[in-house]
């Protein structure tokens, strides 16, 4: 079986988030799942921090010019073969050596370029996959120029598709203005890109894609619904009706997040001995100027700040939460300007409990799932979400609202029987998530209890064992 991932981003190569944890472990998980037969490759843009931190790595498979309406661009592909995997990078300083891999005036060109080259690169490298796996809107026109450009070719007619959505707020919507210019769609394929009168990449390629996929089962539900489908709802729900979509909760790179091993914590500890546990706390707490106290718990959250996220119920009751209680608060991310300036005055106004670092640091962040006693996720919306699995590895219990993939990775405790591996809420209220919170802290104080909820927590399989295992399934109906 040849597989081609299309993704914008992947570790340990370029990342702004989750879909860049997916995109580095996936492809891995199915190769080693497919084994010797298997010819598992990805492509990427080339952008400054690959070419900077990977040079020596490096190697130059081709050069070549894509065309993308009256432009002829140069394109250079590179490649870095790592467990198995081929991953190409597509190299164009015009479009990609850029300060941000998001966020630029043109990225509706940019990315229309990438996926142009993604389909150029078959070509170029005499590499025509069974299976083309597009993620997420950047590689939307890959998909489309595969079904209405490129496939009445004898080399791209088997090709079959799957699209993901990581994250259906980010849809690609742009002015038809750009239909040709840009895109280079005619406009006999207007009606493939159009909904509620302007172009939309994702729709685009959920149309035409063999296949659609979401990152959880629950959050493949929750957007048929208008309140969680940033309108595409109609189109998903004919695409529902059609067998062609499905849920799959991503997994994590196990050997990356490993207690057990990792070499940016303090000290290293498993669900069977929590020893080290304890010192990774006194490290963060020391680390945020706190007091030293293994009595007292920490909360850890680690995420974009945005409302969605559900800082809004933070901001709410946060400040209540730490003036009754004896706790730690630590925050880790960067975001709207509104919310870092919220928490920036409440880490001066309670320096004893709160601390608040906004930067994006991937080194950092292991050390506060490490020190956090309890990890804070209570988004409004959430197709997966990786944290809170992370969080587990670490034995930083979660504490989540029941939406999309966190209803689907965390069981509520149940301190009578001993089962569960997180708390929950169901509605999106602030006193609600409050009051969860203080049964966690309640629960802390029982410390057999407590232990045996971390272990329970960080003995979970959020590997990418069974999920892998899923995509095949997928890929092997397609063919």
């Amino acid at each position: 079986m040849k597989i081609l991932y299309a993704a914008s981003e992947a570790l340990p190569y370029a990342s702004t988030g989750g879909l860049a944890d997916v995109a580095g472990s996936l492809p891995k998980a199915v190769k080693n799942e497919l084994g010797r037969d298997s010819d598992v490759r990805l492509v990427m843009p080339l952008y400054p921090q690959v070419r900077d931190k990977f040079a020596e790595q490096l190697e130059l498979v081709c050069e070549i010019n894509v065309r993308l309406s009256w432009r002829n661009q140069y394109c250079g592909i590179w490649k870095i073969e790592s467990d198995g995997v081929i991953y190409y990078f597509i190299d164009n300083m015009y479009y990609f050596d850029r300060k941000t891999l998001y966020g630029c005036f043109d990225d509706a060109e940019r990315f229309a370029f990438f996926s142009k080259c993604i389909i150029e690169l078959m070509a170029a490298v005499n590499f025509y996959p069974d299976i083309l796996h597009g993620n997420d809107w950047q590689t939307a026109l890959a998909i489309i120029y595969l079904k209405r450009r490129f496939s009445h070719l004898p080399e791209y007619q088997h090709i079959s598709t799957l699209f993901t959505i990581h994250n259906i707020d980010y849809q690609g919507i742009y002015d038809f203005n750009i239909l040709s210019e840009v895109f280079e769609l005619p406009e006999w394929d207007r009606n493939i890109v159009e909904y509620n009168g302007m172009i939309n990449l994702l729709k685009g390629a959920v149309v035409c894609s063999d296949m659609v996929s979401t990152v959880s089962n629950t959050y493949a539900h929750e957007i048929l619904t208008e309140y969680y489908s940033s309108g595409l709802h109609h189109i998903l729900r004919q695409t529902e009706a059609e067998g062609r979509l499905t849920g799959i909760v991503n997994g994590i790179d196990v050997g990356y997040y490993n207690s057990e091993s990792d070499p940016d914590i303090a000290a290293n500890f498993s669900a069977d001995d929590l020893a080290g546990k304890a010192e990774d706390k006194a490290e963060l707490q020391k680390l945020c100027g706190f007091k030293v106290d293994p009595e007292t718990p920490v909360i850890a959250m680690i995420s974009r700040l945005a409302a969605h996220k559900g800082f809004d119920l933070v901001r709410h009751v946060l400040e209540e939460i730490i003036m009754k209680n004896d706790v730690q608060f630590v925050l880790l991310g960067t975001g709207e300007t509104s919310l870092e300036e919220f928490f920036k005055d409440l880490a001066m106004r309670y320096p004893a409990k709160v601390c608040v670092k906004l930067e994006y640091n991937k080194v950092l962040s292991k050390k506060f799932y490490a020190g956090a006693d309890m990890f804070l996720m209570p988004s409004k919306s959430e197709p997966c979400g990786l944290s809170q699995m992370i969080a587990s590895r670490y034995g930083a219990v979660p504490i989540v609202r029941e939406c999309g993939g966190l209803a689907d990775t965390i069981q509520a405790y149940n301190e009578y029987e001993g089962t569960g591996n997180g708390f929950s809420f169901k509605n999106y209220n602030a006193h609600e998530m409050m009051k969860v919170i203080d049964y966690a802290l309640a629960m802390y104080s029982d410390k057999s209890k407590w232990a045996q909820l971390v272990r329970n927590v960080m003995k979970v399989d959020f590997s990418w064992n069974v999920s892998a295992k899923k995509y095949i399934d997928i890929y092997s109906a397609l063919l």
